[in-house]
C-alpha cells in the first residue's frame, strides 16, 4: 500500500516537472485503499484526543488535498499534450507515463479536437460549396419586375437576356413560370 510520503513525493515530482511523471498503474487503487484506512482510523470515537487519531485525521485531510492537486496537475499536462498533439500530429510524448484512465481521456480529447477541426473545415468548405451547389445560373427570356426571394430580399428587375446567379428555389420558380431558362455550366 502507498504511504503519505509516497503520495506527497508523487505530487512534488509532478509539481516541479513539465513532463507527465510516471506513477504505478495501480496508483489510484492504492491511494483509495490508503484513504479508506486513514478514514477508518480518523473516525474512531473511543479516544477523540489521542495524538495518533489527531495526526491521522490531519494526514487524511492532507492526503485528499494532495491527491486532488496531483490529479489536477496531471489533467492540465494531458490537456496541454492533447493541444500540442492536435496542432503537430505528434501524440506519443509522455503517453507511456499515463494511467489507463488518462490515456482514455487523452484519446477522447483528441477525438473531440479532431471532430471540431473537421467541422470547422467542413463549414469553410460548405460556405464555398454551398454557393455553388445552392445557386443556379439562369438567363431571363422576358422582362421581369422586381420580386422578393425566400428571405424577403428584393431581387431584380431583370430585362430579357440578363443573366443571374440565383438560389435554386427561385431559379426553378422562374423557369417553371417561363420567365427564364437554366444556363448549362460546362
Amino acid at each position: 500500500m502507498i504511504t503519505y510520503n509516497e503520495l506527497y513525493d508523487a505530487l512534488r515530482k509532478e509539481r516541479y516537472s513539465e513532463q507527465l511523471q510516471p506513477i504505478p498503474k495501480n496508483f489510484v487503487k492504492e491511494v483509495g485503499a490508503y484513504l479508506n484506512d486513514k478514514k477508518e482510523i480518523a473516525l474512531r470515537k473511543n479516544d477523540d484526543f489521542s495524538d495518533t487519531i489527531l495526526k491521522t485525521k490531519k494526514q487524511f485531510e492532507n492526503s485528499i488535498a494532495i491527491f486532488k492537486e496531483l490529479m489536477l496537475r496531471r489533467k492540465r499536462k494531458i490537456l496541454d499534450l492533447a493541444f500540442v498533439a492536435a496542432e503537430t500530429g505528434i501524440s506519443k510524448r509522455d503517453f507511456e507515463n499515463m494511467l489507463v484512465i488518462e490515456k482514455e481521456s487523452f484519446e477522447g480529447i483528441m477525438k473531440s479536437l479532431e471532430k471540431g477541426d473537421k467541422k470547422i473545415n467542413d463549414l469553410l468548405k460548405g460556405i464555398e460549396e454551398g454557393l455553388k451547389q445552392n445557386n443556379k445560373l439562369i438567363v431571363f427570356i422576358e422582362d421581369t419586375e422586381e420580386f422578393l426571394d425566400m428571405e424577403g430580399i428584393k431581387i431584380g428587375p431583370f430585362k430579357k437576356g440578363d443573366i443571374a446567379n440565383l438560389s435554386e428555389e427561385i431559379a426553378q420558380i422562374l423557369i417553371v413560370d417561363k420567365k427564364a431558362e437554366g444556363v448549362d455550366e460546362e
